[in-house]
C-alpha cells in the first residue's frame, strides 16, 4: 500500500466522538479503495471492521491517520488523539532498535522527536512494557523477538501514547495465545477507560461475540451498527463475496480463511 510520505491530520470530529467519517472514498492512483464511507464512532465502544483482504480496512485506518488523503468526502477525528497498531511494520532488520526504544517512540507525539524524555515518559513505558509481560525484554532488539513478542513492544508503544481511539489492524494474526488473551484485556480495559477501539479482523464469531458494533468493507460500506444486527448471513454473504457458511452448530465463517478440522 503506497501511503503518503508526510502525514496530515484529519480535521475535529463532532462533538463526543472519537471518529467521524462522512461520504469517504479514496483511491491509490487509478485503484478505488474506498467508496462512499459513512459512520460515526462514539467514545467508549468497540468497532470490528469486518471485510475480505483487499476490502479497505487498512485504507480506512489510513485515512483516519492522515496518511492516506480522501479524494472525496472528510474524516474527523475526536480531541483525545489516536493510536494506530499497522498491519506490518518494515523494519530494517540490522537497525539497532530496542524493545524500550520502540515503545518509548510512542512518546514522542507528545512533544516532538527532539524534546528530552521526561520522567513522566519514562514511568509510563515501563508500566506499559510491564503491563505486556515484557519488561525483561526491554533491552532485546526488536529484530530479535518472537512474533508474539513482537506484538506485545507494538501494543505498549500503543498504550503509551494514551489516545481515545485505538486502531488495531489485525492485532491477532500470528500471535500466540496469551498475547491474543493479553490483546482481549486491553481491549476491555480501554473501552472502561472510555476509549473507542476499531479492529481490523476476518474472525466473524468473535466480531459477532465480542465488540459492541461492527463496519462490514467490500471497498464500500455494506453495513454498520450493532454486533447482532450486521453480523447476519446476508450481510457477511454480501461483504465477503459469498465466502461464508453457517455450520452445523450455527456458527457462520469466512470460508476463503476457513478449514474444517483446523484448530
Amino acid at each position: 500500500m503506497q501511503l503518503d510520505s508526510t502525514a496530515h491530520p484529519p480535521p475535529p470530529a463532532h462533538a463526543g466522538r472519537a471518529l467521524c467519517v462522512h461520504g469517504l472514498s479514496a483511491r491509490y492512483g487509478t485503484v478505488p479503495a474506498l467508496e462512499e464511507i459513512e459512520f460515526e464512532i462514539p467514545y467508549g465502544v468497540s468497532v470490528a471492521v469486518l471485510g475480505p483482504n483487499g476490502s479497505g480496512k487498512s485504507s480506512l485506518f489510513a485515512a483516519a491517520v492522515g496518511l492516506l488523503r480522501p479524494s472525496a468526502g472528510s474524516v474527523g477525528l475526536g480531541d483525545r488523539g489516536v493510536a494506530w497498531l499497522p498491519q506490518q511494520l518494515h523494519l530494517e532488520p540490522t537497525f539497532p532498535v530496542t524493545v524500550a526504544d520502540v515503545v518509548a517512540m510512542g512518546r514522542w507525539g507528545k512533544g516532538g522527536w527532539f524534546r528530552r524524555t521526561s520522567s513522566e515518559d519514562r514511568d509510563r513505558v515501563a508500566a506499559a512494557m510491564s503491563s505486556l509481560g515484557i519488561s525483561d525484554l526491554a533491552s532485546r532488539r526488536l529484530s530479535a523477538l518472537s512474533g508474539g513478542q513482537r506484538q506485545r513492544a507494538l501494543l505498549a508503544q500503543v498504550v503509551v501514547q494514551d489516545a481515545g481511539l485505538i486502531l488495531l489492524d489485525e492485532p491477532l494474526t500470528g500471535v500466540d495465545r496469551p498475547t491474543a488473551v493479553a490483546i482481549g484485556e486491553l481491549i476491555a480495559g480501554w473501552k472502561r477507560e472510555g476509549r473507542s477501539v476499531m479492529v481490523a479482523t476476518h474472525d466473524l464469531e468473535s466480531a459477532a461475540r465480542d465488540y459492541d458494533m461492527v463496519l462490514a468493507l467490500n471497498r464500500r460500506q455494506v453495513a454498520f451498527g450493532a454486533a447482532a444486527e450486521v453480523c447476519t448471513e446476508p450481510v457477511l454473504r454480501e461483504t465477503f463475496s459469498g465466502h461464508v457458511a453457517t455450520l452445523a452448530d450455527g456458527e457462520i465463517v469466512d470460508t476463503s480463511h476457513h478449514h474444517p478440522g483446523a484448530s
